[in-house]
């Protein structure tokens, strides 16, 4: 089970225009059937992740879309 920091990480860098771009993104690193966990939560889909990390305020807007906020990264 990958932490949302993985994926936090892996957005570093990047944007998405959507929601269900992000999602892509995350099922093409990490796999389909990979299930996340959080400091938190346990047990998420790519989906379920994403809306928990927007409800956390983790991105920002980007030129084309989202990006994250690298300052909302929890270093732990």
């Amino acid at each position: 089970m990958a932490h949302g920091h993985d994926v936090l990480h892996m957005m570093e860098g990047n944007s998405y225009d959507t929601k269900e771009d992000l999602v892509k993104a995350i099922i093409a690193h990490f796999g389909a059937d990979e299930l996340f966990h959080t400091c938190s939560e346990e047990g998420m889909t790519a989906s379920e992740l994403v809306d928990f990390l927007a409800e956390r305020g983790k991105f920002m807007p980007a030129s084309a879309g989202f990006t994250v906020d690298s300052s909302k990264i929890c270093n732990h």
